[in-house]
């Protein structure tokens, strides 16, 4: 079996990672790679493969930087070049970038059957670029694996029953990449204080509105004033505060830094607040209670479970939330089989073995 993995940011090679370790444990299955360049950057060297114990990838195809329509556009067209050549038997697709949504359209125009891991997640905002993309990939998809009970919901609520496909609840990869890289771990090389905050900033809803990013920095910035918050900050979010002229002086803002460093961050800090879908995630596998700033969640079973917080970018409720865990001695609330047990790899190369028989 010959399996065509299309992976494009950082992160889903991170996820990867867990599956395609695994694979190579068959020796009846053959993985491809193809990195799409879609979030290149000189951080993903050699360097950082050997690192993160991740296959390289076989094809790096250079297409990232531009719009939504160019960037998907390539990489169709050079995706179904490589899949032409190779003649998998699957493309497997993570999440839901434009990589996601190119590897799903290739593989149903040429008929090859598509897996797509993290299916099934809603935000329920089709403002989001991701919102769309994950829609369609689940549609075309002859097996969908589903991280929660709750993913598998959504698709039943859309009608996938009647749909010629598979629904497995698998688990959820990040969760056996967790126990795998907590061992890995490094301690970053700056100045850390005891009970620090880990904090990230990134997504387009919060950067790009400046409001938003003025309620949310001054929030961080007075939370700063008794406990520090360690930030990683991408160039293009510290350009735009650099505009906004902000009083930022409490806050421990350092560059961006590699995931062992970032695991070793999430697996000793107090507390997480954070805009990002993964490290929510992330802080619940660590045990890490997480103020997300956001308004909307695809986890909202961690919202359900109380671990979770919802404040959007109001700076009032980010504060009120944040006194209140400050104040609280509630033990955390961690259920094993929410997202698995770190067994999600092994169930989703013995279901495509199976399926592949049937």
């Amino acid at each position: 079996m010959k399996i065509l993995t299309i992976l494009g940011a950082r992160p889903q090679f991170i996820k990867a990672g867990s599956v395609s370790r695994e694979i190579l444990k068959y020796k009846e299955i053959e993985e491809i790679i193809i990195h799409t360049g879609q979030h290149y950057d000189n951080n993903m060297s050699d360097i950082f493969f050997d690192e993160m114990k991740i296959p390289k990838p076989h094809y790096f195809l250079g297409i990232g930087g531009k719009s939504h329509g160019a960037m998907t556009g390539q990489m169709i067209e050079k995706i179904e070049e490589v899949a032409l050549k190779e003649k998998p038997d699957w493309i497997l697709v993570y999440g839901d970038t434009n990589s996601t949504l190119a590897g799903a359209i290739v593989a149903s125009k040429l008929h090859i059957k598509l897996a797509h891991i993290e299916a099934g997640l809603r935000s329920f905002n089709m403002n989001m670029p991701e919102e769309i993309n994950r829609i369609i990939t689940d549609r075309v998809s002859n097996i969908l694996f589903c991280p929660t009970k709750i993913a598998i919901e959504n698709l039943k609520n859309e009608g996938f029953d009647n749909f010629k496909c598979k629904i497995i609840n698998s688990g959820d990869v990040m969760q056996d990449g967790a126990i795998f890289y907590k061992d890995l771990a490094i301690k970053p090389n700056i100045k850390i204080e005891d009970n620090f905050i880990l904090c990230t900033i990134h997504r387009a809803e919060n950067t790009d509105d400046k409001q938003r990013l003025i309620n949310i920095f001054e929030a961080l910035n007075e939370i700063a004033k008794e406990k520090q918050i360690i930030l990683p900050l991408h160039p293009r979010t510290k350009k735009i505060l650099e505009g906004l002229k902000l009083e930022l002086n409490n806050l421990s803002i350092i560059d961006p830094i590699g995931y062992l460093e970032m695991t070793w961050l999430i697996n000793n800090c107090s507390l997480i607040m954070t805009d990002s879908g993964g490290l929510q995630k992330e802080a619940y596998f660590f045990r890490k209670q997480c103020i997300t700033l956001r308004d909307e969640t695809e986890w909202i079973e961690l919202v359900d479970l109380g671990v979770n917080i919802l404040v959007g970018a109001n700076k009032e409720k980010i504060l009120n939330y944040y006194k209140e865990y400050s104040l609280s001695n509630k033990k955390f609330n961690q259920t094993s089989d929410l997202y698995g047990q770190g067994e999600a790899s092994k169930k989703i190369i013995k279901s495509l073995i199976e399926f592949d028989k049937e």
